[in-house]
């Protein structure tokens, strides 16, 4: 099995054009990149927009021509599939996102589709959804994935082998853990135990393992991928790429030179969606899988679960900007002391990270001796607007004044019936993951 990345458009709109007014790579980088005209090609018969969030559908590709013809001459010649499909959804207001990854046999109906030549060629009732970019190119896996979540799909992005190690090796290498040695003759993984950064041939063979890890399965690896996918993007965030005019334009050269995108991603668009995106970090980059599970006509296929995969969808679609902090005054964030009532170890820790990326101001950080199921947001005197906002992000907290808790402070205890912080309009989804986590793979 082959591994596509997704990470073009992160690199592409979260750090290449972030910077590229910095460096003036306007131009080379536009020449580099090759454009498709899906738009024409999809037609009218569309989802509609429903607000400003955006989502970009970006592709592997398993193409065998040219470099990549050392990953297998089998599919030489043949039209290439999509082995990797994430939809990254920006949330309204850019400080969020969701990237949720499509199993690549996910099984869906193929809609008819038209190729860059006009041809139309037919649908299928069920078939696997990777089969749609062989079927068509990317434009009926653009209008599979639409059809099949009624989100209508702003930009693409398609990338292959050689520019995924590009990318890795760009930003100076991935950090990765493994419990255990790990020896994959697919792939070519070798790995001790422990940690290890990987560049270039290291980095695509371990996101290609699939018999090494876990169980084996394709869900596995989806999952590995997700993680190593947050642990690239952490790493183009904080290691200082954005500002090495090195290694920047070795990141820049390494993206466009491998990457297909629609006609509307010019440099200008990514460089628009760069700016709105200046508050995203990675604890705000969530990495979930379409609700799915076994395909009831065959072990080694998946399908959609319904109604949860339904429901996701339509948060996705009528995704909401989050209520910010509420400020005591203009040059104060929200503070807030959190306390653990609910016998998790570590949670309190862990909602402490994710409400400062969300800009709060946390004081303090312990764990109460007693348990409690209900979560409350206790709050001082002149801190109720902070309190009533802070509890908008917790589903079911019950919020009240205390006389103990300091003027202007919110104290949080979270209860045993805590799920989750929200940290957009979409619902946290089982077994997603952040780009902030640092996860340490299981290995068969």
């Amino acid at each position: 099995m082959k591994l596509l990345g997704w990470v073009a458009v992160a690199m592409a709109a979260v750090v290449v054009t972030g910077s590229l007014s910095a460096y003036g790579y306007y131009w080379k980088l536009q020449s580099a990149v090759h454009h498709e005209d899906v738009d024409a090609l999809l037609g009218k018969n569309r989802p509609k927009k429903l607000n400003s969030a955006l989502n970009i559908l970006v592709l592997g590709s398993d193409t065998r021509d040219g470099a990549n013809a050392q990953y297998g001459h089998g599919l030489k010649g043949k039209p290439p599939a999509s082995d990797t499909m994430v939809m990254l959804h920006l949330s309204p207001g850019g400080g969020q996102a969701v990237a949720v990854s499509f199993p690549r046999d996910l099984m869906v109906p193929i809609p008819e589709c038209t190729k860059k030549d006009g041809t139309k060629v037919p649908g299928s009732s069920i078939a696997m959804l990777n089969e749609a970019m062989a079927h068509a190119g990317p434009t009926c896996t653009i209008n599979t994935i639409e059809q099949v979540t009624k989100i209508h799909i702003d930009h693409f992005v398609q990338v292959d082998f050689v520019g995924f190690k590009r990318i890795a090796t760009a930003v100076g290498g991935v950090p990765v853990c493994v419990t255990a040695d790990v020896h994959d003759k697919d792939s070519g993984l070798n790995l001790t135990k422990g940690r290890h950064r990987l560049k270039g041939e290291d980095a695509l063979a371990y996101v290609r393992s699939r018999k090494g890890f876990g169980n084996g399965s394709d869900t596995e690896r989806i999952k590995r991928q997700q993680h190593f996918f947050g642990a690239l993007a952490k790493e183009a965030m904080g290691r200082g790429v954005l500002t090495d005019p090195g290694r920047l334009n070795e990141l820049l050269r390494a993206t466009a030179e491998s990457m297909t995108t629609d006609k509307k991603l010019t440099v200008a668009e990514m460089l628009k969606i760069a700016q709105g995106m200046r508050d995203l970090n990675a604890g705000k980059l969530r990495f979930v899988t379409a609700p799915s599970g076994a395909y009831a006509r065959n072990k080694n296929r998946v399908a959609l679960t319904q109604p949860a995969a339904d429901r996701f969808f339509k948060a996705l679609r009528e995704d909401v900007t989050v209520p910010a902090p509420a400020k005591a005054s203009s040059a104060q964030p929200g503070k807030v002391r959190v306390y653990n009532a609910s016998g998790v170890d570590g949670r309190a820790a862990q909602v402490a990270t994710q409400l400062k990326d969300g800009g709060w101001q946390v004081t303090g950080v312990g764990n109460l001796t007693s348990r409690t199921q209900a979560t409350y947001v206790r709050y001082g005197t002149g801190a109720a607007p902070q309190a009533r906002a802070l509890a908008k992000l917790l589903p079911g907290a019950k919020v009240a004044p205390r006389a103990k808790t300091p003027a202007g402070a919110v104290d949080l205890v979270i209860g045993t019936a805590f799920t989750s912080v929200r940290t957009s309009g979409v619902p946290v989804q089982r077994g997603e993951s952040r780009a902030s986590d640092t996860v340490c793979e299981k290995v068969a």
